[in-house]
């Protein structure tokens, strides 16, 4: 499996970006996905998940609300759409897969892609 994330860029606070990540290698319309991010000197943390049908997702705090995840199985492509950027949602952002189907929201992520950055500035 081969995940290549696109979209970041350099945006001003409150304004949007929409990242991509499309998957390659395997049909990924039966598993969740998910994203994540990590800021420069800080632990990557999860940003958000969606269940293989886009039935369900899932959001950590920091994003409800401003944030969107959805997915096109027609396309083994997974999006993240962001709203109202602040300075803080500056870091790199990855897509990640859970092929074990570890559970709802998933606890395993296990392929991952390289990274797309994404800056927001004041």
């Amino acid at each position: 499996v081969q995940l290549v994330e696109s979209g970041g860029g350099l945006v001003q606070a409150g304004g949007s970006l929409r990242l991509s990540c499309a998957a390659s290698g395997r049909n990924l319309s039966d598993v969740a996905m998910g994203w994540f991010r990590q800021a420069p000197g800080k632990e990557r943390e999860f940003v958000a998940a969606i269940s293989w049908s886009g039935g369900s997702t899932y959001y950590a705090d920091s994003v409800k609300g401003r944030f969107t995840i959805s997915r096109d199985n027609a396309k083994n492509t997974l999006y993240l759409r962001m709203n109202s950027l602040k300075p803080d949602d500056t870091a790199d952002y990855y897509c990640a897969t859970d092929l074990q189907y570890s559970g709802w929201p998933p606890s395993l992520y296990d392929y991952w892609g390289q990274g797309t950055q994404v800056t927001v500035s004041s």
